[in-house]
């Protein structure tokens, strides 16, 4: 190692990062441990890793004995990385000017790592990830750093001392690869995708032998999950062809956010070394494929850890899950673009497919927008907003459920009567489109004054990028309508 261990302490106090500010004493106790942990390991390589504005992960990959200067120095990446749309392209001008409050000419950013998220890859054992967030050099925050977004929505519940947990059910499809497509013509941007082939038939929810077939792949991936620390609680064969789901016990935002980058992408590494596809993209192109949704379920608690959305004794909601429900209700039309933030996406706002097209509640109602599962005495009692796509940056996601709610809480807002009908109900819809949603978002009160307006003209402009990308592009729709005919 390029420390010492008896060294180590006395190297990261005089270290770039602490001097900066950027890591305290805690932050230093946490990577001693963990650089002891790394020096006494098999560990060869560390993947160091932060979650971009789509909550894909970026960075690279130090060697073990490099490890250390990591807490010292932290590593530099190209500030390029925060300015991509999904197809990877730079859509902001770094070679004339300035762009989203950084410097031009693709210049660095620097990368802060986060002990609690080292861990070891089971599918790679000689291998790790450590999570970090951006930081400009000066030691400046990014605002619209992932982590840096819904650490400061988490500091403004804790202001008012309620905490958020929340659980996670996400699903998702695998398939086998018949054609990586990796010729020299499909390397565009974005590059050409595979062709697959199921791995089994669909429309089977929750058929015991369908699981029995994909037991042996599930087990793997549970397997790898727990080794992350992830807390598996079940897993199920979802509606679609080769669509699958994996439901988390509780934790805190921040833990789950970070979970769910992990996740995503140890399912999409593992089935990649098996020769199949994993993807989140909410509804594939494939015929008879079904689209996939991220459920959200939340419940706030107070500093007695009572749980706030547990009803009253005749089932009435409390004032609190009252208030939360109607901020998320309020905000739903802004928050889209948080969490749907997808061309794709809204192709599942459909009517009668177990996913929401309208804004409302109901108790325990699958094609309510907000599901609320709340009885008295259960100390389990949450709401399940069914609006994200399971794509969508984890960390954004949280964000603005927490900024909704807050809201609610802040107004004293009350939610309206639930619906037991929510197909056939006249209430507002959700955005149709990425369009409209980039449009609710610009001029949202709620998060221009929450995240500032450097954070929604920086969203809008990358999310604009890809909508007009998708609206100049000519669709098969397209082809099969006019060619032939005109």
């Amino acid at each position: 190692m390029s420390l010492t261990l008896s060294n180590t302490a006395d190297s990261l106090r005089d270290g770039a990062l602490y001097a900066l500010g950027l890591l305290g004493s805690i932050d230093l106790e946490l990577a001693e441990e963990c650089i002891t942990t790394v020096s006494k390991s098999q560990i060869e390589t560390v993947r160091v890793l932060f979650a971009d504005q789509h909550g894909l992960l970026r960075g690279k990959t130090i060697v073990a004995e490099a490890f250390p200067s990591l807490f010292t120095s932290g590593i530099k990446v190209p500030n390029t990385l925060l300015l991509k749309d999904t197809s990877h392209r730079t859509v902001f001008p770094v070679w004339s000017e300035d762009s989203a409050g950084l410097t031009a000419g693709a210049g660095d950013i620097l990368l802060v790592p986060d002990p609690l998220t080292y861990r070891v890859l089971p599918w790679s054992s000689h291998s790790a990830w450590i999570f970090c967030t951006p930081f400009n050099k000066d030691g400046s925050r990014i605002p619209y750093a992932s982590r840096t977004v819904l650490q400061r929505a988490i500091d403004q519940l804790d202001s008012i001392d309620r905490q958020l947990r929340v659980g996670l059910e996400v699903e998702f499809c695998i398939f086998a690869v018949t054609d990586e497509r990796l010729d020299h013509i499909n390397a565009n941007m974005p590059a050409s995708p595979a062709t697959t082939r199921n791995l089994v038939q669909g429309y089977q929810l929750l058929t015991e032998q369908l699981y029995d077939r994909v037991e042996p792949l599930m087990d793997d991936l549970r397997r790898n999950a727990n080794a992350l620390r992830l807390n598996v609680r079940s897993i199920e064969i979802e509606m679609g062809p080769s669509q699958f789901e994996f439901t988390f016990y509780a934790e805190d935002p921040m833990s789950h956010a970070d979970n769910m980058v992990m996740f995503r992408t140890m399912v999409k590494e593992v089935c990649a070394r098996k020769g199949l596809h994993a993807t989140f993209m909410c509804k594939p192109h494939l015929p008879n494929a079904a689209a996939s949704g991220w459920h959200v379920h939340q419940s706030l608690f107070d500093r007695s850890e009572n749980n706030l959305m547990m009803p009253k004794a005749d089932g009435t909601l409390t004032e609190t899950a009252s208030a939360w429900i109607a901020g998320l209700l309020d905000h739903a039309k802004a928050s889209c673009l948080l969490t749907t933030p997808t061309v794709n996406g809204y192709k599942r706002y459909q009517p009668h497919q177990l996913a929401p097209d309208r804004i409302l509640w109901g108790r325990d109602n699958r094609g309510a927008m907000v599901r609320g599962l709340m009885t008295p005495s259960d100390p389990t009692s949450r709401v399940e907003n069914r609006v994200a796509e399971p794509a969508a940056n984890p960390y954004y996601v949280f964000a603005s459920q927490i900024f909704s709610g807050l809201d609610g809480l802040h107004h004293g807002r009350t939610a309206p009567t639930p619906v037991e009908t929510p197909y056939i109900s006249n209430v507002d819809r959700l955005p149709a489109n990425l369009q409209e949603a980039i449009q609710f978002f610009e001029s949202s009160n709620l998060y221009s004054e929450a995240l500032g307006t450097e954070f929604v003209t920086y969203l809008a402009h990358i999310k604009r990028a890809e909508w007009d990308r998708y609206h100049s592009a000519v669709s098969q729709w397209e082809h099969c309508e006019y060619f032939s005919l005109l």
